[in-house]
């Protein structure tokens, strides 16, 4: 567990210079006079830190106290290996910042898909309550701003609702939400963490420390997390089946068993977001909050950029982007959603994740009229799905949406759903999907 006390005016290893990284430096210097030095692989020049590469590591170590790691930073990383061997302690982005909180309100939601849409709903839901009270939500994590730059703007009655990710659970000695959800748990990041086992474990960091007065939220339809049975804190269950769980669905609205109400779903596509609303009324019953929020929030609530995203019709064909779709399962469930007939232009590839594209088959011959791939995937993705319907190489999101534009028909579906991260041809999932539109929008 972090200390600020302990640590206070110590010398702090920042290692990664991304947004969470220096926004936890931000933190560290204003809270406790920490003194800061930032590691990169490249040499940097900041404002405000000292600044180290791999040329010039060794020469600081031993005045290091601490360590923040960076999400995303292999464990195999030599630097870590070198601080390790030291036996100076190493903390995440998320510890650190939650250590300075002035309420214990905190919600965090892990996951292999849905994160991103659940956290926002929930947000949503719990800031239209607590605006009525006096408060406010806090919105932070993955989704967007770190949570060092967030923290300190919740004050004692404020809720902080966080995205987190297996990477930043994997890196965390210490987290108590007061409640937390884990919407799924399929093959993802494999590459990073070295198995699945590691990778599970990971994601039930974040119910570790819970206690009696915690609420955990898990979906009773995933087969690895319905067999959790924690003794430490109460646990919610809800399922897209009508299987009597807290929350359920009983094919028109989501039933709160517990709660003995019935709410109207959003209008989205798809039974994954049935699941990811279900995940967030039962946190938001958790904390007290009245059916009517519930329902009121979930009729306003439109849905996420890149997460199925409707962008335009040319000619009676559809273009949808679902950049987020990073990973085969998040793909299978774009497919799901969308799928009625044969005739989907389905946009695959991009950075392999070292898990298989079987998962695909059904659905592919199912609702797959064409496969188009790009990004470095390509000759894994065109070897694994081969038979499964044409694949073209189009190596890019332009030459794909150029030979769709040419060949599809009124009726057809053109879908960005790579099944892989971005990073071979893009920042990130949202440049790949801002980019995807920005075509998409100039046919």
């Amino acid at each position: 567990m972090f200390n600020p006390q302990k640590y206070r005016s110590k010398n702090c290893l920042i290692i990664g210079a991304g947004k969470s990284g220096l926004s936890c430096a931000d933190l560290l210097m204003e809270m406790t006079n920490s003194k800061i030095t930032v590691y990169d692989k490249k040499s940097l020049r900041l404002k405000n830190f000292k600044s180290v590469s791999d040329e010039n590591f060794k020469e600081i170590i031993d005045t290091i106290d601490f360590a923040v790691k960076s999400p995303g930073i292999s464990n195999n990383n030599p630097i870590i290996n070198e601080i390790i061997k030291h036996k100076i302690p190493i903390f995440s982005e998320v510890e650190i910042a939650l250590s300075f909180s002035k309420t214990k309100n905190i919600v965090m939601i892990t996951g292999t898909n849905g994160k991103s849409t659940t956290t926002y709903l929930t947000y949503k839901i719990f800031n239209n309550y607590l605006k009525k009270h006096n408060a406010k939500a806090v919105l932070a994590g993955n989704i967007g701003k770190p949570v060092s730059a967030q923290v300190l703007k919740a004050d004692k009655n404020d809720w902080i609702i966080i995205e987190i990710s297996s990477y930043q659970l994997e890196d965390s000695t210490y987290l108590k939400p007061k409640i937390a959800a884990i919407l799924n748990i399929t093959p993802d990041h494999i590459e990073h963490h070295g198995s699945m086992e590691k990778y599970i474990e990971a994601k039930f960091k974040i119910f570790k420390y819970m206690d009696k007065n915690g609420y955990l939220i898990i979906n009773n339809s995933d087969d690895i997390l319905k067999k959790i049975k924690p003794r430490n804190t109460n646990i919610l269950r809800f399922s897209i089946k009508n299987d009597k769980n807290e929350a359920y669905y009983d094919g028109k609205n989501i039933i709160l068993l517990k709660y003995n109400s019935e709410l109207r779903p959003a209008k989205i596509q798809g039974e994954h977001n049935i699941e990811n609303e279900m995940a967030a009324s039962l946190m938001a019953s958790s904390a007290k909050i009245s059916y009517d929020i519930i329902q009121q929030t979930l009729d306003k609530f439109k849905g996420l950029e890149h997460r199925i995203e409707f962008v335009r019709e040319i000619n009676g064909v559809s273009y949808i982007n679902d950049s987020k779709g990073t990973n085969v399962d998040s793909t299978l469930i774009a497919l799901k959603a969308l799928g009625k007939e044969k005739n989907i232009w389905l946009i695959l590839g991009g950075t392999h994740k070292n898990a298989p594209y079987a998962p695909l088959k059904p659905y592919i011959k199912k609702y797959v009229k064409k496969i188009m791939t790009i990004g470095e995937a390509a000759p894994i993705i065109e070897k694994e799905l081969k038979g499964t319907t044409d694949i073209i190489t189009a190596n890019t999101i332009g030459n794909a949406l150029k030979f769709a534009r040419k060949e599809a028909a009124v009726g057809d579906i053109v879908l960005l759903s790579p099944a892989c991260a971005s990073f071979d041809q893009f920042k990130n999932f949202e440049d790949r999907g801002r980019k995807f539109k920005k075509i998409v929008k100039s046919l």
